[in-house]
């Protein structure tokens, strides 16, 4: 006679099917490929007089990030070009990372005329000073 078979969930097979799949397809599934279809990854604080962006940009340059507060939205845009002329032809793998790509994080009661932004070793951050909520302007960013 055939009866049912509970389920199980922590079958050993299972799990590590789960597990695989799983780190396979998370957040560095992408890193490969420079993370473009993701755009980048951002960290935000809030202090008692501030906020804090940080923003990862391995591969890029100073001169190629675009910063730009307007309605309460930080956006940060970026391009990467890692395109390079290689004389020696015999190399066994060449990989080449090119792309655009832009965040934008919503942040508001910010003293906008007062953004600090700096960009060291691949890493974005910028200094949002909160401001009374009555004040309104908009505009582009300087990096330092």
């Amino acid at each position: 006679m055939f009866g049912l078979v509970p389920f199980r969930k922590n079958l050993p097979t299972r799990d590590y099917f789960n597990q695989l799949m799983h780190g396979f397809f998370d957040d560095d599934f992408l890193i490969p490929f420079g993370n473009m279809a993701n755009g980048f990854r951002l960290d935000l604080r809030e202090t008692e007089n501030e906020y804090i962006v940080e923003a990862d940009l391995p591969g890029v340059k100073k001169g190629d990030i675009t910063l730009h507060y307007e309605n309460q939205y930080l956006t940060i845009s970026a391009k990467r070009d890692e395109t390079q002329e290689v004389k020696d032809e015999s190399y066994v793998r060449k990989e080449r990372r090119y792309g655009q790509f832009q965040r934008s994080i919503y942040v508001d009661n910010v003293i906008e005329d007062k953004i600090d932004a700096k960009f060291n070793d691949g890493v974005l951050t910028v200094t949002l000073p909160k401001q009374d909520k009555t004040q309104k302007r908009r505009g582009n960013i300087q990096i330092h």
